[in-house]
């Protein structure tokens, strides 16, 4: 009985055990099913959507870049398609093997092999290798008839900029190379759209519209085999292009500008005067810009970088200058609007003024002898100067001198490095210094010398707002679609102006239009009256049309050229008692040494519509360095408005 108990016992606990495996079997095969049931029906998209992504790849394509147009539509900056050669070395079989080969057959250099294996090295494996930027058509076809042995090589057709115009738009455009990391880390639009060999704007216009310029990636899609070889296309997406932007320059002028300060250093800036389109901006000397494209080699860098005229500079927007007797117009204006002094006041000019116990000294050893307001700005005569800046006084100066453009950004940052220049004060230097004003400072600052600091562009904005009747203007350097010009303005100022200001009883239906021009455009008057401007005009006529005026020799007589101006010099270093003894030439003097050259005019004269400066640095004497260089320039600017006046009525609505 108890054997047969013990057995029955056993034969329990075996058949329990056996009720469970089985049980869990049940659960395991369940749970077996289950998991099929959901790979097959519930997952089934999510991992067909997986295969799909190792089978197939997706290719980036570069973004292309919007162009530059000037003002007649000729592209200054346009595109190039161009052949390269990537490689991406996680898909490559025996690397060493693969980069021996390309050299073979791109024939290239051990320094260039060199670059391309520390540029692998450097890089993450997965990243795209640039191996070449820029094949030859030759090389292009022959890598393209190797393929098959070329495993991970990748020919690609891309764009690349073109500067057609080269040396003649660098400091205006700026130029496009590789992005760098900072790129990437600055800029969000740059990150999503980088491929590898992506060029970004580094300066000028082509770092400011960026975001507007860089456009769209493409993508092409292609099928692969098990060893990740391309087998099929399936898919292309082009890439679409970035915003066209037109420029106000005429490139006609631009080659001119650079064509008259070749071999030398400066900057000349040309200004319509009512719509504030800037015509040219070049500063010399400048460089061609296609050398960054493709990497600068060290030679070219180290030229550019070397050369003691400072091509890298763009003088026109970060040049500082003393302005010299440029200022005068508006010292002579200040005083007038201020009723410091009226045009018939009187100097008499011995070539100097003491004045507590210090000496200064006027540009003519012997003196003007007397002179009025007239003579003085057309001579541009020191001396009188001197005692219309006493009677001023800085601070006067100062707020007329701003009214007209002098001491800001003359385009609102659209160039991140302009700069603003400085008219000082009173205030100024008790804050910065931490001194007081003294007289004499006073003085110098009547002849554009001491503390003030303006730049080229600035000075052309003043001469367009004298040459306009004293209305504030907006410069700028791109074509706005939906701008609206009044391609009469300056005969509706001409004629209105006066009514405007003086009318008590109402205003003529013209005059009317004109304020409704002046509230929607914000061209306030910057005079208190219009004969003040009137006269400075004048001065500045009589400074290169008439006898003994200091740019005399640089006149144009035809009506049709006929321009106004005033020259300036700008001392660089202090002139010693002895040098104004030895009455030394320009030649005699060490080029670092020489006064900067400078020249402002508008014209033509008897219906005014261009204003310009010029800058000719360590020139000399404005008259002799800069003033001839406007006579050449006003002749192809004022032959070419025809032309800009058609294009602006086909772009612009007429009021």
């Amino acid at each position: 009985m108890l054997g047969e108990d013990l057995s029955g016992k056993k034969l329990h606990t075996i058949n329990r055990r056996m009720f469970i495996i089985g049980v869990a079997k049940v659960i395991v095969f369940a749970g077996i099913i289950g998991r099929l049931f959901s790979l097959q029906i519930t997952e089934n998209k999510k991992y067909l959507t997986l295969s799909d992504k190792n089978r197939i790849r997706e290719w980036k394509l570069p973004p292309i870049r919007g162009e530059f147009l000037d003002y007649f539509g000729n592209v200054v900056a346009g595109n190039l398609k161009i052949y390269q050669l990537h490689v991406v070395p996680e898909q490559v079989e025996n690397f060493k093997y693969l980069m021996l080969r390309l050299k073979e057959i791109l024939e290239l250099s051990n320094s260039e092999f060199s670059k391309i294996i520390r540029q692998k090295n450097k890089q993450k494996p997965w990243e795209t290798l640039i191996v070449s930027e820029n094949l030859s058509w030759e090389q292009f076809t022959k890598v393209n008839y190797f393929l098959h042995d070329l495993t991970g090589a990748k020919p690609v057709l891309s764009v690349s900029r073109d500067y057609a115009f080269k040396q003649n738009y660098t400091h205006v455009l700026g130029y496009v190379s590789e992005a760098s990391e900072k790129d990437l880390l600055d800029n969000e639009k740059i990150k999503k759209s980088h491929v590898p060999g992506l060029k970004v704007g580094k300066t000028g216009l082509e770092k400011s519209f960026e975001n507007d310029l860089i456009g769209i990636n493409g993508v092409q899609r292609y099928e692969v085999n098990a060893y990740g070889k391309r087998i099929n296309q399936i898919d292309h997406q082009a890439s679409l292009k970035g915003k066209t932007i037109r420029l106000t320059i005429d490139t006609e002028v631009q080659k001119l500008c650079n064509n008259l300060l070749e071999d030398k250093a400066g900057s000349i800036s040309v200004m319509d005067i009512y719509t504030g389109e800037i015509i040219a901006m070049h500063s010399s000397p400048s460089f061609d810009p296609n050398l960054f494209l493709f990497g600068i080699s060290q030679d070219d860098w180290q030229l550019i970088r070397n050369n003691p005229l400072k091509p890298l500079v763009n003088k026109t927007l970060t040049g500082l200058y003393s302005p010299g007797s440029t200022i005068k117009p508006i010292v002579a204006l200040s005083a007038l609007e201020n009723n410091v002094i009226s045009p018939n006041f009187k100097v008499n000019c011995s070539g100097k003024i003491e004045m507590y116990g210090q000496t200064y000294h006027c540009w003519k050893k012997r003196g003007h002898g007397v002179v009025n307001l007239k003579g003085a700005m057309k001579q541009s005569c020191d001396t009188y100067f001197y005692e219309v800046a006493r009677k001023l006084g800085v601070d006067r100066l100062k707020i007329t001198a701003e009214k007209f453009g002098l001491g800001e950004k003359v385009l609102n940052d659209i160039y991140s490095n302009e700069k603003k220049g400085l008219v000082p004060n009173t205030e100024w230097k008790k804050n910065n210094l931490g001194k007081g004003w003294v007289l004499g400072e006073t003085l110098i600052t009547g002849i554009g010398q001491g503390y003030i600091q303006t730049t080229p562009l600035q000075l052309c904005l003043m001469t367009a707002q004298i040459a306009n009747g004293g209305y504030k203007i907006y410069p700028k350097i791109t074509v706005n679609e939906n701008d609206e010009t009044l391609e009469d303005i300056k005969n509706i100022i001409k004629d209105n102006s006066e009514s405007i200001i003086e009318s008590k009883d109402g205003l003529t239906e013209a005059s009317q239009q004109f304020l409704d021009f002046l509230k929607d455009k914000k061209h306030e008057a910057l005079y208190r009256n219009p004969e003040n401007i009137k006269f400075i005009q004048n001065a500045m006529f009589a400074s290169t049309n008439e006898v003994r005026g200091t740019s005399y020799a640089s006149r144009i007589e035809n009506p049709k050229y006929q321009f106004a101006g005033k020259t300036g010099t700008s001392q660089v270093k202090r002139i010693t008692k002895r040098q104004r003894e030895l009455e030394l030439k320009t030649v005699d003097i060490p080029y670092n040494e020489r006064d900067h050259a400078l020249y402002i005019a508008f014209g033509p004269y008897k219906n005014p519509r261009y204003a310009l400066s010029i800058i000719v640095e360590h020139g000399g004497s404005g008259s002799k360095a800069a003033a001839p260089l406007a006579k050449k320039l006003f002749k192809l600017i004022l032959d070419r408005h025809e032309l800009r006046k058609k294009i602006t009525n086909q772009r612009y609505k007429k009021i």
